[in-house]
């Protein structure tokens, strides 16, 4: 296959595409083939220092535009990106290695956000209350931070960043994002839509980069606010660094999540959910289930004839073509840490069912492939179970009742996402009110939220108050002021010493 040219890619900032200058830049592969496709600048503090003060420059004027007239620019934005879904789409296969119609779905859930956040004239409304004292009304209003930033990772480059920007630019922010130095063309080709749309220059800006990049907007005084999603490691420091210099953060991590299988369930619906869940996007998802919980041994054995014959017939191939169910993984780190993990669950004791470390594809002998794994009996000590894989593996623990099979997720480090299967109205409302997990689906595999709630997980899998999308997104993202005013009235007091009260 013949090498394709490699191509020099550049920051977005203050409405231009500008060439980096700190002299160092990262690869940018194919996963599909293993070669190199570009080269990404990596910023420099004083790079990421001529975005801010642009952005800074710029939000002052935002801020002060009518809501509804920025949400007129957000909804041409939305048109501008659905015309262009297939070149997004087919940039974002190429770099992250999903399928085409999985990128299409990747851009469609950002989308949905900016959707939602078009509502920004009355999700901004403060409150207001009447004759609180006497001739005394209070109100409150809803006001933007400044400049904000947002740090995405690799396995969403369309989607999470558009979960972040699309709220804090309608509630009268300017933008500093921070993509994935893996798959950055698809957030640059997002930044020239956002111009097209008339958004003005320096509003929503593009620094590509890697720690050095991350330090300083984290350190950076005009930075007010930071968004994360990646690691749990990762997250932890981010959200801690943040808070030590002031600024707001909302830091997503690592999941582990569980789908609870009890007798009574279909088990071809559920053999049919877990295969999408497990190994849909390589699983390179935050929300891919990763463990299955039958409970009975009866309900184990046949779930586990189920899935070898699913899974067997899954076609792995280069993210391009139709064909393929899912593609490779990001990198070459990528793939090895996944083998490495799947060598750990068979030296640990786990029944190693199906093995993805042979897949081979072929014409493409360097693409970064691993077929779907599945394990069986697989116990709570083994690392396979207590560690985020971030690859094509199932992982399947038996539960010989509810209790224990509730216990599991409850108990885990990370408390991101979990389903449970039943045809049991009771048995699904006690799971949903008792487990300790931050997104539940009943029947449904993957449950993330639609854009008008809230995406968030517990324990190890988020840190921060506020969670993405979502009324919580204007909440993380403005400061609200509250005005106590009396106009004059003729009423004569004279000067009070006692604390004021509503009596």
């Amino acid at each position: 296959m013949a090498q394709e040219r490699v191509k020099e890619l550049t920051h977005y900032i203050g409405g231009q595409d500008v060439s980096g200058k700190s002299g160092r830049f990262g690869d940018v592969f194919d996963p599909s083939t293993g070669q190199v496709t570009a080269k990404v600048p990596l910023a420099s503090t004083d790079e990421v220092d001529a975005a801010v003060r642009s952005a800074k420059e710029a939000q002052r004027g935002w801020a002060a535009t009518n809501p509804q007239r920025r949400a007129r620019i957000l909804g041409r934005f939305v048109n501008l990106a659905n015309e262009h879904a297939d070149e997004i789409a087919e940039a974002l296969s190429r770099e992250h290695g999903k399928t085409v119609p999985d990128s299409h779905g990747d851009l469609q859930r950002g989308l949905d956000v900016v959707e939602f956040a078009m509502g920004a004239p009355h999700l901004l409304k403060g409150e207001f209350s009447d004759s609180v004292g006497t001739g005394i009304d209070v109100y409150s209003m809803r006001q933007p931070l400044g400049v904000v930033a947002g740090i995405t990772p690799f396995n969403f480059p369309a989607m999470i960043p558009l979960w972040k920007c699309g709220p804090a630019i309608a509630a009268g922010n300017a933008f500093i994002l921070k993509p994935s130095e893996r798959d950055p063309s698809v957030p640059l080709l997002l930044a020239r839509l956002w111009k097209e749309a008339g958004l003005p220059d320096g509003i929503f800006n593009v620094v590509n980069g890697d720690k050095e990049s991350v330090d300083a907007l984290l350190d950076h005084p005009d930075i007010k606010a930071v968004g994360f999603v990646g690691s749990t490691p990762i997250a932890q420091s981010i959200y801690e660094h943040a808070a030590r210099a002031g600024k707001r953060a909302q830091c997503f991590g690592g999941a582990k999540n569980h789908m609870i299988i009890m007798p009574d369930a279909d088990l071809d619906q559920v053999a049919d959910a877990l295969i999408g869940a497990a190994f849909g996007s390589a699983g390179e998802r935050c929300m891919a289930v990763s463990v299955a919980v039958p409970v009975g041994e009866e309900t184990a054995d046949a779930l586990i004839e189920k899935l070898k014959e699913r899974a067997a017939d899954l076609r792995i191939g280069p993210s391009l073509e139709e064909s393929s169910d899912f593609g490779p993984l990001v990198s070459a780190a990528a793939k090895e840490r996944v083998e490495n993990a799947i060598a750990e669950g068979v030296e640990q004791g786990a029944d190693l069912i199906l093995d993805g470390r042979s897949a081979r594809v072929e014409g493409h002998d360097g693409g970064f492939f691993v077929g779907p794994t599945i394990f069986d009996r697989v116990t709570p000590d083994m690392n396979i179970y207590r560690e985020e894989v971030f690859g094509p593996v199932l992982s399947v623990l038996r539960a010989a009742d509810f209790e224990e099979a509730l216990e599991l997720p409850t108990k885990h480090e990370y408390g991101n996402g979990v389903a449970i299967f039943t045809r049991d109205g009771d048995t699904a409302r006690e799971f949903s009110r008792r487990v300790e997990v931050g997104m539940i689906g009943v029947n449904v595999p993957i449950p993330v939220p639609i854009a008008y709630y809230t995406f968030g997980g517990w324990k190890a899998s988020g840190f921060g108050d506020l969670n993405q999308h979502g009324p919580d997104a204007f909440r993380f993202y403005t400061k609200t002021k509250t005005v106590t005013q009396r106009w004059p009235s003729g009423i004569k007091e004279g000067a009070s010493f006692v604390m004021p009260t509503g009596n």
